[in-house]
């Protein structure tokens, strides 16, 4: 008896999860992206770096993978300690007497406090804080705020591309104004520009105090290129047989668009989506560099780069190479995955 093939045709995403195996590099990093998403999911919750902002160290507490050399600031604190007075760190340290003084006027000055380490597993920063939590918790505050801003600005660039590129006519010509109008102001001026609008006058009391600020900015300024990419897909979907075919049988205009149409062009919006991303978390890093992004009770990746530049002036490069390393993996690998999924989505590499 004849054997029976199997003729049943493979569903797209089960066709994209084999291909994306059979690519090593892309395996590698989507390995890597989940273990990052694993660990913010977890620093979330509280069960990493929760206690990010205790003063577990001395200050500048040297690495662990640097052993107990000498640290003069450490030693400073300790004979301070015993003395019952406020160390003086200004031999190693110009920046100390500025901040004791920042300190005494916030009442923030301990005079008994409890025993600190003279290293930690990455170092510690001025304040003697974990640069290891410092690094896990500004992961989360910044994919998070990346994730998020790429989401939202795919949305607004999807719904616009959508209806300029499926209606024509007055629809087409008013968004291309409002895109042209957008696209005709330099990037980091309107950013710079929003920011400064959203942290005065009556929006200072609604985005000063989370990261909604950035999250908005990045949305307002980044969903041009989505809607470029959607509104173009949609031009030349939208007179083909099988959206033709569901018209004539009744199919409304929003069926059109949004089941028919939407999952034929759904991976072209999937890499956008995914270099939205990448590119959002490297303007948060900027934002917060300069002192517009997060608030100054949160950290991010940007913040303690910003934080790096004093540390840097007295030798401290801990602190820098930390957020740089987890910065530089987590975006090599999600730029990686990106061209993998761009490859196995692609039907002319198929």
């Amino acid at each position: 008896m004849a054997a029976v093939l199997d003729v049943t045709p493979e569903n797209a995403w089960t066709a994209l999860w084999r291909r994306l195996q059979q690519d090593r590099v892309g395996a590698v990093s989507l390995g890597i992206v989940v273990a990052y998403l694993v660990m913010i999911l977890f620093a979330g919750a509280g069960f990493l770096a929760g206690g990010w902002s205790r003063e577990v160290g001395v200050p500048y507490a040297n690495p662990a993978f640097i052993g107990e050399r000498l640290n003069l600031e450490g030693v400073l604190r300790k004979r301070a300690e015993h003395k019952g007075v406020a160390p003086d760190l200004s031999a190693v340290d110009p920046l100390a007497p500025k901040y004791a003084e920042w300190e005494r006027r916030t009442g923030e000055l301990k005079m008994s406090e409890p025993e600190r380490s003279m290293t930690l597993p990455w170092g510690g920063d001025r304040w003697g804080r974990d640069v290891l939590d410092k690094a896990i918790k500004g992961s989360q505050v910044s994919i998070a705020v990346g994730v998020t801003a790429a989401l939202c600005a795919t949305l607004i660039g999807t719904l616009l591309g959508a209806f300029a590129g499926f209606y024509g006519r007055w629809v087409n010509d008013f968004l291309e104004w409002l895109y042209n109008v957008f696209t005709s102001i330099p990037p980091i001026l309107l950013i710079f520009s929003l920011a400064a609008v959203l942290r005065s006058g009556v929006f200072a009391h609604l985005f000063a105090s989370g990261i909604w600020m950035v999250v908005i900015i990045l949305a307002a300024t980044g969903w041009t290129g989505m809607y470029r990419l959607v509104r173009a897909e949609y031009m030349k979907h939208r007179s083909r047989e099988y959206v033709l075919a569901a018209q004539a049988i009744g199919a409304s205009s929003a069926s059109r668009m949004f089941v028919h149409i939407l999952p034929n062009v759904s991976h072209v919006i999937l890499v956008q989506l995914s270099l939205l991303v990448v590119a959002f978390i490297k303007v948060e890093v900027i934002l917060s560099f300069l002192g517009l992004g997060v608030p100054v009770d949160m950290v991010s990746w940007g913040t303690m780069l910003s934080e790096a530049q004093t540390e840097l002036v007295i030798g401290k490069w801990w602190q820098l190479a930390a957020a740089t390393a987890f910065m530089a993996v987590f975006l090599t690998a999600f730029s990686m995955l990106t061209d993998s999924l761009r490859d196995a989505l692609d039907p002319k590499l198929r």
